[in-house]
């Protein structure tokens, strides 16, 4: 029998969404079981195998759908920004914020799907590179505004923001630590991206 796509299935298909969430973010993928999640999702074993092929198509499904609902929301809070500098801020700010609103989801991303070899060798994360579309659409605005460098590599610059995310997500995720805490972190990254690491005028300094 054919898998069920994620229009077809509604309730019982987020059901077991969430409940992979709360499995993997709490026993980790590899010792998590199908049958533990269909247990949180109050259905049997073998209905997970109606939606999904195995764990890896469960883990990557939950990663494309979830990762299409935050690049949905964040252009939509972008979008209330002003100029290109705003957005920027608002975007690093909406994804640390993450680590607060949604904890378990962003654990799972961000840590559990780089266990699984299917997503790393076999995967297109195309959801993934259209959060990476959002970052290069605002720095290509703020381009034309004239607020950022003509010269600024884009494609460059997209991997560093999101690299500079990834690792404070993933070390506070680890830590736990306070000054870790997105509040402290996301000021932090804003304020040297934005202003620099220099003092006015040591970039041009005397080497």
């Amino acid at each position: 029998m054919p898998r069920r796509g994620p229009n077809n299935g509604g309730e019982k298909r987020e059901r077991i969404l969430r409940a992979a969430v709360k499995i993997f973010s709490r026993k980790g993928f590899f010792n998590s079981k199908v049958s533990e999640i269909a247990r949180a999702a109050s259905v049997a074993d073998g209905t997970i195998y109606l939606y999904f092929r195995n764990k890896d198509d469960l883990l990557i499904s939950l990663f494309e759908e979830k990762m299409g609902e935050v690049v949905a929301d964040v252009r939509r809070r972008i979008a209330a920004g002003g100029n290109a500098l705003d957005r920027l801020r608002i975007f690093i700010e909406n994804h640390m914020d993450l680590l607060e609103r949604e904890s378990a989801l962003v654990e799972v991303i961000q840590v559990e799907l780089r266990q699984s070899t299917k997503f790393l060798k076999d995967y297109t994360p195309v959801k993934f590179f259209e959060y990476l579309d959002v970052i290069s659409d605002i720095l290509e605005e703020g381009k034309k505004q004239g607020v950022l460098r003509p010269d600024l590599n884009v494609s460059v610059a997209r991997r560093a923001i999101f690299g500079a995310l990834d690792e404070l997500s993933l070390t506070y995720i680890f830590t736990k630590k306070p000054k870790y805490h997105p509040t402290v972190t996301t000021a932090e990254l804003c304020r040297f991206l934005l202003e620099g690491l220099c003092v006015p005028g040591a970039a041009a300094g005397k080497g």
